[in-house]
């Protein structure tokens, strides 16, 4: 989870710190936005982030590996483009997942979650600046309840632990649609087999497998049967 050779008498004090961060709903410190450079459904486009969020400087490598999988697997299956049903992106951050599933597809909503509230407010700036018309930001507690999802898209927050981790994907992945798929991006080393084989175990009702694996990252699938 740490950098080998971290003490293992420091890790409370860093679980502490990392979870006081971005996993806040109100971080602490300064709201400074600051523009940078990213690719988003294929073409560049400049963006707002802030600290006090996930990967305030770059795209992080989980995400873009999600993305270029994502994009792969549309090529190959017209199910992506079929205009129907919304997307969700669980742990939004400053949105670049669910961004690019916004230019990608113009015609299907796009929901972006959040708890950090300063998370949620990049978004929407992030939306309103590329002139995204279909993206919807929301505190996880405020998404409607009637609302199935056509695909979940996430690079989830590994690092708050197995049991808060487990307790978010059994809040949204029972979200499904019939024959909807989930796409979820872990690093080996943090855990993706295991929670490969927890979903599986978990959720009888869905098929799960490894959709790409690169750089140590694999992109787990979770489909719901029709």
């Amino acid at each position: 989870m740490f950098a080998s050779g971290t003490p293992d008498t420091f890790l409370p004090e860093i679980l502490e710190h990392v979870n006081q961060h971005y996993f806040s709903e109100s971080p602490a410190g300064d709201f400074t936005p600051r523009e940078i450079a990213v690719t988003l459904a294929g073409g560049s486009h400049s963006v707002l982030t802030a600290g006090g969020v996930f990967s305030p400087e770059h795209l992080d490598q989980g995400t873009a590996i999600l993305l270029d999988a994502l994009g792969d697997l549309s090529q190959l299956s017209s199910a992506e483009d079929t205009g129907a049903g919304p997307i969700l992106d669980i742990g939004s951050g400053w949105g670049p997942i669910a961004l690019d599933a916004a230019l990608a597809h113009p015609g299907r909503e796009v929901w972006a979650i959040d708890v950090n509230e300063r998370s949620r407010e990049l978004t929407v700036r992030n939306a309103e600046r590329l002139a995204l018309t279909n993206v919807r930001v929301a505190a996880p507690e405020d998404v409607p309840t009637d609302i199935v999802f056509a695909e979940i898209r996430s690079n989830p927050p590994i690092r708050v632990g197995k049991e808060v981790l487990h307790g978010i994907l059994e809040t949204w992945l029972p979200r499904l649609a019939p024959g909807a798929s989930a796409y979820l991006v872990v690093a080996k080393h943090l855990g993706a087999d295991s929670l490969q084989r927890w979903i599986g175990d978990t959720f009888p009702d869905l098929t799960v497998d490894r959709a790409a694996r690169k750089k140590g990252f694999h992109v787990i699938r979770a489909a719901r049967r029709d």
